[in-house]
């Protein structure tokens, strides 16, 4: 596994890779770049190595020395490479390991990482506020006699750093699995609420059959055409696809968004007037396409939301062992009752947390 790791100027990067290096028994790999980076911002301001976060000591490499890198000696805790290739040849020998690497610069360092099953990003980032209020603490405990740059001067740094068209990270960090805020001012309050995230889980890297197809069944939920709500549907059977379903009106009739069914069109609420819906649900849909002859013992049905009342009484009728869904309904508990008593299995699968994480949030 190789996380990688970027984020804006005293978000707290190194810190989340420090964790992962100190919790879950990862190697810091460094990517030699031509491009400014945070640190050289801090190093042309003569503080040196600073401190990410409180008792927590920068471990990147040395900078140039009258323009010679000096490559340090390999050992079992730091390796440097020279471009990505050489990188990517040394993780792919020995992916089973556990690696981060925090030095991506550019989104072609990107392309190159992303295109390994091994790889995937995390984004740090906090609000400005904060990330000056670190930088000013990191300058009292690494350099307290130094007269500190101006507010402007670090929002300007921050915003060339982000936003620069040339070797901005914007592009970089909008395009992390794991967007992360951290707002934490407490390295042990940070790591307690990282513990929680459960970084290391390999379903983020290739998805498990139930990711796998609960996707699939999002998928078609963005060919529904019904104004009232998105639903796609998936039937399975040996881990092989047998149909798709989304919800909408019959096959020529007009579309719902097209106003094609009245009822939807006057958001009726749930379980209102259905005896005057035109749409079909996304599991009929699929039901239909497959057949009876089809559907045989130990076939599954993976919905993006539980299936309501009548819907649940086809799918029983038709022989399906499981019912697999992500998001809730209105009439879960009727459902239930009747796939207990025809043994149909029910379960609700919630995939590993991603996308905007505010860590503050996950304490609680």
């Amino acid at each position: 596994m190789l996380i990688g790791i970027c984020g804006g100027i005293c978000a707290g990067k190194h810190t989340v890779a420090q964790y992962l290096v100190e919790h879950h028994g990862f190697t810091h790999l460094y990517l030699r770049q031509d491009t400014t980076t945070e640190d050289d911002y801090m190093r042309q301001h003569g503080y040196g190595n600073y401190i990410e976060e409180e008792g927590l000591i920068s471990t990147r490499p040395p900078p140039q020395f009258n323009g010679i890198v000096r490559k340090p000696k390999p050992n079992p805790t730091t390796y440097t490479f020279d471009t990505t290739e050489d990188l990517l040849e040394f993780v792919t020998k020995q992916w089973r390991e556990r690696w981060v690497i925090t030095d991506i610069h550019t989104e072609s360092i990107l392309d190159r990482l992303v295109s390994r099953p091994f790889f995937i990003l995390v984004s740090v980032d906090a609000p400005v506020s904060v990330r000056w209020r670190r930088f000013q603490a990191r300058l009292q405990k690494t350099q307290p006699s130094s007269q500190s740059p101006s507010l402007e001067d670090f929002l300007l740094k921050s915003d060339e750093h982000l936003y620069s068209p040339d070797r901005g990270l914007l592009p970089i960090i909008s395009r992390a699995t794991i967007r992360l805020i951290n707002t934490s001012s407490d390295l042990a309050h940070l790591y307690a609420t990282l513990g929680k995230l459960d970084l290391t889980n390999e379903d983020r890297l290739r998805p498990s059959w139930d990711q796998y197809f609960m996707r699939l069944a999002s998928l078609a939920a963005q060919r529904s055409n019904c104004m009232k709500r998105r639903v796609g549907c998936v039937l399975v059977r040996e881990k092989r696809v047998i149909s798709t379903g989304y919800n909408g009106t019959p096959r020529g009739l007009k579309n719902c968004g097209e106003g094609g069914c009245p009822r939807c069109n006057a958001a009726q609420g749930s379980g209102v007037g259905l005896g005057t819906c035109l749409c079909i649900h996304a599991e009929e849909n699929a039901l239909l396409e497959a057949g009876r002859e089809r559907i045989r013992e130990g076939s599954i049905l993976y919905c993006d939301t539980c299936p309501c009342l009548t819907c649940s009484i086809k799918i029983a009728q038709v022989g399906i062992s499981e019912v697999v869904y992500s998001q809730g309904y209105s009439m879960d508990t009727e459902t239930a009752a009747v796939f207990t008593q025809a043994g149909v299995r029910l379960r609700q699968f919630i995939p590993p947390a991603n996308g905007l994480i505010h860590l503050e949030s996950q304490i609680l």
